[in-house]
């Protein structure tokens, strides 16, 4: 699974909207979906943001093994 499903999923797991996950990220929301649905590619930086909206460490989404 790619990082940005694990976003994914894991905001639709926590009964997240992805609006206001874009908006505390301060990601425009048009690029978020983008983000979500593979058509964006995510950067260092759009992760950081989505994880420190979600209080979560990036390594939730990060598999180091398959890397």
């Amino acid at each position: 699974m790619r990082v940005y499903e694990k976003v994914r999923a894991y905001i639709d797991d926590n009964g997240l909207k992805q609006v206001a996950v874009a908006q505390k990220s301060a990601i425009p929301v048009a690029t978020f979906n983008a983000i979500l649905n593979g058509k964006r590619t995510m950067h260092a930086e759009d992760l950081k943001a989505i994880c420190q909206a979600l209080k979560v460490s990036p390594e939730i989404f990060i598999d180091y093994k398959s890397a």
